[in-house]
Order: structure tokens, then sequence, then C-alpha cells
């Protein structure tokens, strides 16, 4: 095997593209395959087609996350309308080489299961009215489905439309009885093709577009756009602007995982925590309202610092509030954790090891539950996490009750953390002019969100705008986990288990 040494770059840091070469498609291979090998993952995989409307090969770039040495490999190459398919040696590329598949028309050959991601038409001029001549480009669902053969082999199918408010996803089980063999997971039904709309950027409705991402996910994905405009332009916010962008990024989380352990409650009816979680979860949002008057933080974070700030009278409120509501927080988790019959329900479903965690490079709470050390607070630091983050909470169990668990011991560090940014908060602006973008560049961002990693690269072209701007949201990862932590669980496991991974459908679909 041969390897080339890759371009190396920081969390929000910046390089030229003519520092990254294009290797020939066998040494790109090689030389990934052997940053995998030593521990690396695949933290993004993309296509860019040739710029400026040049004419050209499409390209690939690969970047590698290696928490081991806290900063990312890029790797580069160019392909034709086919190439090898590298899932079957690394899996963690498996629904990365489909999105390429999809998004421009090529063909991985010798990948396991090329089925559609997110069932849109190609990207190239012309392709997409090809393929619909030719009726290649399905409806979202209309795809073949793994089967399961056998005496007593049965099939269930749910959804897109669910009950209640929530997005649409298709499940498909292979059951044997109510043991669940095999669950297929297709996506795609709100597909709204947001990073074709991003190149030429940054435009004016750019950061509405990142705000809407994943709206669970705001100040997450919206701190890592920022810190990505940031890096193209060379500069680094000032400390005040860091700590509220922080605050805000663990308000998001508190209010998401105290949310979660009230959905749980309700999935298995204990129904005091999950009355108490569901008012505890608004008491959270309304903190973030009182920030910047959006219950999700739309608006808080911009590049270049905050959208607001922070008076002394809004601290001092923000305290009270958070010492009201800590002890019924803390109270609720207790109530749900201390009772037996919750815990014999949550015990050993949906289990996942930590080996298949690795192999399939899951990130966020569902990794960390499962063992696998991955929080890019602690790898990656940028901003306050460089000195306010020294402590990664992990699990071996991998089942619903540690993903639950894991929640439980996130919300009791971030409740600290929040008090502990409102007692130093910096004096000074929250807000810094930035100069124009810097052109034929590559820059990365990597945020530890609610869910896991959110990770944003743009590329920009010889005027400065977006050649490519790719986004990985945490949902993207973990989905095939949740399929494979319902294999030999019991159907009416699901709704629990579900809800334990808590995916986000749009981030997924963008």
């Amino acid at each position: 095997m041969s390897y080339r040494h890759p371009v190396l770059v920081d969390n929000g840091g910046q390089i030229p593209l003519e520092r990254i070469p294009v290797l020939h498609y066998d040494l790109f291979a090689d030389s990934l395959l052997a940053e995998y090998g030593r521990g690396s993952r695949v933290a993004a995989y993309f296509a860019v087609p040739p710029g400026d409307g040049a004419d050209g090969a499409l390209e690939i770039f690969a970047i590698m996350a290696r928490e081991r040495n806290g900063n990312f490999a890029v790797l580069r190459t160019a392909i034709g309308d086919r190439f090898q398919s590298l899932t079957p040696n690394c899996l963690q590329l498996h629904l990365f080489e489909r999105e390429i598949a999809e998004q421009f028309g090529v063909v991985p050959e010798g990948h396991p299961w090329l089925k559609p991601v997110r069932f849109c038409p190609a990207w190239r001029p012309g392709q997409a009215a090809r393929e619909r001549e030719a009726g290649l480009y399905p409806p979202p669902g209309a795809m073949d489905y793994y089967r399961v053969e056998g005496d007593g082999i049965h099939e269930v199918a749910v959804g897109p439309v669910h009950a209640g408010i929530i997005e649409p996803g298709h499940f498909r089980f292979q059951c044997h009885g109510e043991k669940v063999l095999h669950l297929e997971i297709s996506l795609g039904y709100q597909h709204r093709g947001l990073e074709k709309m991003l190149v030429g950027g940054p435009h004016p409705a750019t950061a509405r577009q990142m705000e809407t991402i994943a709206g669970d996910t705001t100040i997450g994905h919206m701190t890592a756009y920022s810190l990505v405009i940031e890096g193209l332009v060379g500069g680094e916010i000032r400390p005040r602007a860091q700590t509220i962008r922080a605050l805000g990024l663990e308000l998001e989380r508190l209010a998401n995982h105290v949310g979660d352990i009230g959905a749980l409650s309700g999935d298995i009816g204990f129904l005091p925590t999950a009355s108490f979680c569901g008012r505890l979860r608004g008491d959270y949002l309304n903190m973030t309202a009182a920030l910047c008057g959006s219950r999700f933080g739309r608006g808080l974070v911009r590049p270049g610092g905050t959208g607001f700030d922070l008076s002394p009278q809004l601290v001092e409120q923000l305290h009270a509030t958070l010492g009201t509501i800590e002890t019924d927080t803390l109270g609720a988790c207790r109530l749900f954790f201390d009772t037996p019959s919750v815990l014999s329900r949550l015990e050993g479903v949906g289990r996942l090891s930590r080996s298949t965690a690795e192999d399939l490079g899951l990130v966020g709470v569902a990794a960390r539950a499962c063992g696998v050390p991955r929080d890019s607070r602690f790898f990656f630091p940028v901003g306050i996490c460089r000195k306010n983050f020294d402590e990664m909470i992990t699990d071996e169990k991998g089942d619903v009750f540690a993903r639950a668990r894991m929640r439980h011991r996130e919300i009791e560090v971030s409740i600290d953390l929040v008090r502990r940014l409102l007692t130093s908060l910096p004096k000074g602006e929250a807000e810094t002019p930035l100069p124009p973008l810097r052109p034929n560049s590559l820059c990365l961002a990597m945020i530890e969100g609610w869910r896991g990693e959110v990770v944003h690269v743009a590329i920009t072209g010889i005027n400065g705008r977006f050649r490519r701007y790719k986004v990985v949201d945490p949902s993207f990862h973990n989905w095939v986990g949740l399929a494979v932590a319902m294999r030999g669980t019991q159907i009416s496991d699901f709704p629990l288990c579900n809800k334990s991974f808590n995916l986000s459908y749009c981030g997924y679909d963008l």
C-alpha cells in the first residue's frame, strides 16, 4: 500500500486549495485507508464540481478527524463517472458514497448497497432531466428494500406519515414474531436542496438558512457556520462573544436533553418526570428567548460575534431563573433514575457494542453511551472550550438506559457551565467587523451540538464566494446506528429506542 501524508488543518482553520494536492485515486484511497487504520475517522466526505465555469473532473475531498492529534487530515482526488468504492474497507463511508452518487450521477463500483439517500435529482446540468426520462429519479421511499425470507417472517411498515406533530420518515421492519431481524430506514421526504442553494454564497439569506438546517440545533449549526466564515477571513472573535455563544449552546443542550428524558418518560408511561420535563424544557427555551427573543436561538450567533449582548440586569435574571429550575430539573431526573420499574424498562433495550459504534462512525451521545470517547469539545476545542471543558462523560452499556443516563450526566455538567459562564462574562464588545472571504481556500469547523458533532466545510472560488459548502449533521452518522440497535429487539421497543437516539429528519435531509 502506498501512502501520501495528508495536509493538516486545525478546527476552524483555513488552507489555500493550492496546498492540497490532487492525488491519483489509488493513492488517495490508500492514504485514506491508512489514516483510518491509524485511528482517524471520517468527519466529512464530499464531491466538488469544477469551479467558476471551468471544464474538468469531479473532485472528492475527505476530512479525517485525528482525535489523538487534535487536528484534521485533508485528502483530495479526482474521479470519472465510475470509481472504486471504499465502503467495503471503511464502513463509515457508506452513506457519503451513496450521497455523492446521488448528487452527481457517478457510480462507486463495489458499494454493497447503493440505494438513494434523499431521492434528489443530480446536480449536474441536464443530468436531472435525463434521470427523470429514464425513470432513475424515484419519489421518496420508492426503492428496493432488504428482505428476510423464511417461514414466519413478516414485514411491518411504519410511516412516512406519523401520529402527532413529527417529521416524515419511513421505517420497514423484517420480523419473526415480535423480534426485529432487520430495520431499514428511508428518509428524504423533506429534502430542501440546501447545500446546492449555498453555492455562490454567502447570500443575504444564508444565515437564516443555516439556522433552519435543524431547528433544534439552530445555535450549533450557526456557530459552526460562523467559525467557517471567521476562518476564511483569518480572525477570531472577542472573548465576550465566545462566552455568549457557549452560553447559547449549553442552553440548547439543556432544553433538548431535558426534553428527551421527558419524552422517554412518556414512552414508558412514567408521568411524573414526563410532566416535569415538559415544563422544564420550556423554561430553558425561555432562557434562550431572554437572550435573543427566539426560543430556538435564531439571531443570537452571527459571523464576527453575536447579534445580541447581555445587560447586567439580564445576567442577574438568568442567574435567578437557573437557580429556580435547577432544583426541579435534578429532582425530576432523580425520580426517573431511582425508580426500579423505569430502570427495568430501559436496561438492555437497543444495545450497541463499542466496536459497532466505532465501525459505523457514530457521534455524540449515541457514541459516548457505547464507551466511545468522542466529543469535539475535548479533542477539537474552540473558543472558551479550550479552558472550560476538561471532562468527557461516557458510559459502557450502549443501551437505552445508557443513552438516557448520558443526558442526565450532561445536564448536570451544562447547568454548572451555564452558571460559570454567567459569572465570568468578559467585558468588551460582542461583535467584530469582518473583511471579505479569502478566495480559493478551504475552511472547516466542528462544533459539539447537543446530539453530537456538527461539521461545516466551505470551499471558495476565485471570487471568494462558496464554490461548495458541505454540512454534516450528527444525525447523518447516527440513523444507521438506530437501525442496527433494533436488531434482535422487540418491535414494541422501537418508540423507546427511537427516542433514545432522537435523531433529526431535516438535519439528514438538508
